[in-house]
């Protein structure tokens, strides 16, 4: 198997365990919490997280409602194509595969609640104090963002102290100090240097 292939083996291999996660985790959500029931598995955790099964139209953490249909797909359109024409994605550092991963692991996931007829809408059921409620797939969505920031950030970072170095070590390397101190020393050591002869006479 080639780069691109081992690449893209390890990207849809990080896809699919998001996918399987998700849903199995929609699965028992829906199979036994009604909509808007919600189960508090740690009693005094109750104002701070609980399990909610919660209607979803819109996007990750229910914004744009009724406009999920669109943005879910505009975001996957979006997603292959850096995964199939962004060079970076198979000949640069891991962390490409491991955040696109995510990011198509979780927007496959929404996108097959909205077209399995038996759901017809996302399901989310994390609720953490006000916070909107989310699921599996919109924090991998959010946690491929954050790996992708991280590693870009990471990747400058180095390049510029490597380009630092390169340039501290071309600088030592000629510097035009070293000569004028020969030059110097050459002439007071010597008295009947060419150009004090020439003063005298």
């Amino acid at each position: 198997m080639n780069k691109r292939g081992k690449v893209y083996l390890k990207l849809f291999s990080i896809a699919i365990g998001v996918i399987f996660i998700d849903q199995l985790t929609k699965w028992l959500v829906r199979t036994n919490l009604l909509i808007r029931e919600t189960w508090m598995p740690i009693s005094w955790l109750e104002p701070y997280f609980r399990f909610i099964h919660w209607k979803n139209t819109g996007v990750a953490f229910g914004l744009f409602q009724g406009m999920g249909w669109i943005l879910t797909t505009l975001g996957l359109i979006v997603i292959l194509l850096i995964i199939f024409f962004y060079k970076p994605v198979f000949k640069g550092p891991a962390f490409w595969q491991i955040a696109l991963g995510l990011q198509l692991g979780g927007a496959i996931g929404n996108l097959l609640d909205r077209i399995n007829p038996n759901v017809g809408y996302v399901v989310d059921f994390i609720w953490i104090g006000n916070f909107p409620v989310f699921n599996l797939a919109d924090a991998a969505i959010v946690s491929g963002a954050i790996v992708m920031l991280i590693g870009i950030w990471y990747t400058e970072d180095r390049a510029e102290k490597k380009d630092g170095i390169k340039k501290e070590q071309s600088f030592e390397t000629f510097s035009p100090i070293e000569p004028i101190k020969e030059n110097t020393s050459e002439v007071l050591s010597n008295p009947n240097h060419s150009g004090s002869s020439q003063m005298l006479e």
